[in-house]
């Protein structure tokens, strides 16, 4: 979550962000106006979580370089420069506590079964199995140890499905590990930036101008970058180029410090002042990296936005090796599931091309008070999405085919088209920064039990509206104000489907209409040294909350420290059609319904993360955090 929605903050992190691939070898025949410049810092952020103690000792050193070279005669290049950022990250918590996040995570787990009566359980390997799975799951592949009951670190199962999903990393267990997508080893999560995406190069890119006959400057960023189109802070309506590491601190880290970098192309062709408006300039952006999508965090991660991460990692394990789910046939007997049966078999990771590139382009100007933006961009989907109709084996026949309505799913990236704008308005009678955003998406995929194969498509409204202003309240501080930020996100779902069938609500888990309400206070003392701030995040179909206390204090020109805590509370985890009477096969799940229809037994698992969102799937990470910077 941001620590200052200060207007000046978004101007500064645009030039420091970026990446390059333009090759240098033209400017090293030039002489540099200016030597190169070094900056950086090292940061230790020391986090400890409520019940499961150290979740976070991460360490980072980053080093910035910039250079100057000026005018580039022969080549009609004015004001090249060209800017580096480096990050290596080490996260001891693998190490310091590495039977909560490490080689030594997880255990045996029980099922719940309730049909020898509520809460009663059997271990992973120990209900009953279909006639088709014959000898159920090899249990030397899929032995009882090194995992977790799917969302235990929130609720109990309470009737609902569950399942063990492994929890140590991919190189000390591979059950569960997706190739190419959450496939994490215990170097990927120590070292996250040491990979080969080459992450530790945060930006690397060259900017330069070129003058137009008519007066206009065409101004190029090439490289390995960041490309900010939001006008707001935290939540992403128009600022989708770049995929997001949730797993670094979830939603609460500044959006600078999370956003992937990609290899991009963009050139701003500025025009001016003119006739009508103050400023005018066009952007064109080409992303022509190879797509990546978020880092939700991987099962085993002190983060894993929305518990994603394990309902994937157990779903991938249920494919491969089967498995036990509880309180499945009937409704309440826990079954073991052979391999291909049910869960997730795969991701379709977009290979390289251009028609899986990014193009957007960008109408910016200012018009008296009002600065706006008009946005247009094509993209594949950053989140994954899970499509059913895959083949699968008949637990009860042995036969492989397309079974309808069946849990069986492969992972994707659609393909998403977006249009939208963005303004802000200062207010000189009242002193006030208004900003607004609004984005309406096409292609965008969506759990949906009312489908054969669970899944359906949407038009998607997202919108912000955000106000900052500075309050004077004199018996806390006389001379100097505080900023007051405020912002409203709100999404709209067009096609959504949710009816109510003989079993409970089966359709859409997410919610059709949705708000999330955010407000910062943050005051000065001493000079500006000590500031305390606090920030709460309400989502209201959710009816959870996050409030996030600290004070930050600057010892010295060079070090900063950080004391906060990010506390939640409301409803937490929520209930849906869990998805039991999906499966098409009598006399188990399908309780008689025609063809094709679904009705849902209601439970946390696995679709109830998404009505409970970030926040209410947060409510077991009650945290303090202490964070020291030197900068140098």
């Amino acid at each position: 979550m941001p620590t200052t929605t200060k207007m000046g903050l978004r101007h500064w992190s645009l030039a420091l962000l970026g990446g390059s691939s333009l090759a240098l070898t033209p400017l090293t025949s030039v002489m540099a106006e200016e030597e190169m410049q070094f900056t950086g810092f090292y940061e230790n952020a020391t986090f400890v979580r409520d019940s499961a103690g150290l979740s976070k000792f991460r360490n980072t050193v980053q080093v910035n370089a910039d250079k100057k070279f000026g005018t580039l005669g022969q080549l009609n290049f004015n004001n090249v420069a060209f800017h580096g950022t480096f990050r290596a990250t080490y996260d001891g918590v693998y190490d310091l506590n590495s039977s909560e996040y490490g080689s030594g995570a997880g255990g045996a787990v029980n099922l719940e079964n309730n049909i020898a009566g509520a809460g009663s359980t059997v271990p992973h390997g120990g209900g009953i199995r279909p006639p088709g799975t014959f000898f159920g799951f090899n249990d030397a592949r899929n032995p009882n140890e090194g995992m977790i009951v799917l969302g235990e670190n929130l609720h109990k199962t309470r009737g609902g499905v569950a399942f063990g999903v492994p929890v140590r990393p991919c190189d000390k267990d591979s059950r569960g590990c997706i190739d190419d997508y959450l496939d994490y080893s215990s170097n990927d999560l120590r070292f996250p930036e040491f990979n080969e995406r080459l992450d530790f190069i945060r930006e690397l890119y060259v900017d330069f101008d070129n003058d137009l006959p008519n007066g206009d400057i065409l101004s190029w960023r090439l490289g390995k970058q960041q490309v900010i189109w939001g006008r707001t802070d935290l939540f992403r309506v128009l600022d989708v180029i770049n995929p997001v590491d949730y797993s670094r601190n979830n939603i609460y880290d500044e959006l600078e410090d999370i956003r992937i970098p990609m290899w991009i192309a963009k050139a701003d062709w500025r025009m001016g002042a003119g006739e009508v408006f103050d400023d005018l300039n066009m952007s064109f952006v080409w992303n022509f990296d190879k797509f990546r999508p978020h880092n939700l965090g991987q099962c085993g991660q002190p983060n894993s936005i929305l518990d994603a991460g394990c309902f994937f990692r157990g779903m991938n394990n249920l494919w491969e090796n089967g498995g036990t789910v509880a309180n499945f046939a009937g409704g309440n007997i826990a079954t073991d599931f052979g391999p291909g049966q049910i869960g997730i078999r795969k991701a379709h990771m977009p290979s390289w091309s251009l028609s899986n590139s990014q193009f957007g382009i960008k109408l910016e100007g200012v018009y008296g008070d009002f600065g706006f933006s008009l946005n247009a961009l094509t993209y594949r989907s950053q989140l994954p999405s899970l499509r059913g109709g895959i083949p699968a084996q008949n637990a009860f026949t042995g036969e492989t085919a397309v079974w309808p309505g069946l849990i069986a799913f492969d992972i994707h990236f659609p393909r998403v088209n977006l249009i939208g704008g963005s303004m802000d308005y200062y207010s000189q009678a009242i002193d006030t920064v208004f900003r607004f955003e609004v984005a309406h998406t096409e292609g965008e995929e969506f759990a949906n039990t009312l489908q054969s194969r669970l899944f359906s498509e949407s038009d998607v409204t997202r919108y912000v509206i955000g106000a900052d202003k500075n309050i004077f309240i004199p018996f806390l501080n006389p001379g100097r104000a505080f900023l007051f930020s405020g912002q409203l996100f709100g999404q709209h779902i067009h096609e959504h489907q949710l009816e109510d069938r003989p079993l409970g609500k089966a359709g859409m888990p997410d919610w059709e209409q949705n708000w999330i309400g955010t407000l910062l206070v943050k005051g000065w003392w001493m000079n500006d040294r000590l500031s305390p701030q606090i920030i709460v995040a309400h989502d209201f179909k959710a009816q959870a909350t996050a409030i996030a206390p600290s004070v930050e204090y600057l010892f010295s020109d060079n070090l900063k420290i950080v004391a906060g805590a990010n506390l939640k509370v409301g409803r937490g985890a929520r209930e849906f059609d869990d998805c039991r009477s999906c499966n098409p096969w009598d006399p188990f799940t399908s309780y008689g319904l025609p063809e094709g229809a679904t009705a849902g037994l209601s439970g946390y698992e696995p679709l109830g993360r998404f009505r409970a969102g970030p926040i209410g799937m947060a409510q077991k990470e009650d945290e303090l955090q202490l964070t020291l910077r030197y900068s140098f």
